[in-house]
């Protein structure tokens, strides 16, 4: 099943450098949510687990591939074509592919699975949920999907193969603490799209470019969450520059405990009006 959403790029789908890649995350998220409960045959997004505690979907890992952010300005007409399947007992795989009549601006690939707390408004205690009847058949998992799953595995585990072409950053960690009214969510979560809003603003507080440069891809790869009040530490592992642009490996790591969170591998190209 496919949905296609339109979009007409006003302040909120656009930054300086085009179309907002924060705003992007934002709704291909709401989307996939939406198509969650399309697929369950629902109204309405609401789900529980075998136990009756609310449950949500939260991300594990998505790849953003961009094809010109920069080209797109005011008024201009977009769409978004999303679709959804399941590839486990609770997890989901969406693709979300952006256009803009012959052109395509993006892709948006996004990984799920339930989760539930052990402990209200605790999300250290997060855990995955069982949700026996959930209705929907499960699917092989999208080749796209199957990639991502082990991109994350090796950059999880240390592996410097990955990361042969750049080279060891040597800068200290950037300290962020999340506000609760515009990072956390509604189910009070640190949102998926803050992770992505903090590696860019660490980059900047870092480089402080003369121009910009316009993103190409990124691949966010989840491990955990915080609480409310605890802060995080953003640290470039490994990072690259040419005459294209950068390229940088982030750790994203809890200030309580020290434990790592999420990895994120950006590439950005120089910007060319």
């Amino acid at each position: 099943m496919k949905l296609i959403h339109r979009y007409r790029a006003g302040m909120p789908q656009l930054g300086f450098t085009g179309l907002s890649e924060n705003w992007l995350l934002k709704e291909c998220g709401h989307l996939h949510w939406q198509a969650l409960a399309a697929h369950a045959g629902r109204e309405h997004p609401d789900f529980h687990d075998d136990h009756g505690g609310r449950s949500y979907a939260a991300f594990t890992a998505i790849r953003l591939q961009a094809y010109g952010f920069d080209a797109v300005e005011e008024n201009d007409e977009f769409e978004i074509c999303s679709a959804l399947c399941r590839t486990g007992a609770v997890r989901h795989f969406s693709t979300h592919c952006v256009g803009r009549g012959d052109a395509r601006l993006a892709q948006v690939s996004m990984s799920s699975t339930f989760v539930t707390r052990g402990e209200a408004r605790n999300n250290r205690s997060v855990a995955r949920a069982a949700l026996a009847a959930l209705p929907g058949e499960v699917s092989p998992m999208p080749a796209d999907a199957a990639q991502m799953l082990q991109m994350g595995k090796r950059i999880r585990a240390g592996d410097s193969a990955m990361m042969q072409s750049l080279t060891a950053a040597d800068s200290e960690a950037i300290e962020f603490l999340p506000c609760p009214n515009g990072d956390f969510n509604g189910a009070d979560f640190l949102y998926f799209a803050s992770f992505q809003a903090f590696v860019d603003r660490a980059e900047w507080q870092r480089c402080r470019f003369d121009e910009p440069p316009v993103v190409t891809s990124r691949s966010l790869f989840y491990y955990g969450n915080v609480d409310l009040g605890d802060a995080v530490r953003i640290r470039v592992m490994g990072e690259s520059e040419n005459e294209q642009g950068i390229r940088h490996w982030t750790e994203v790591t809890r200030n309580s405990d020290g434990e790592k969170i999420a990895d994120v591998i950006t590439e950005k190209h120089w910007r060319r009006r």
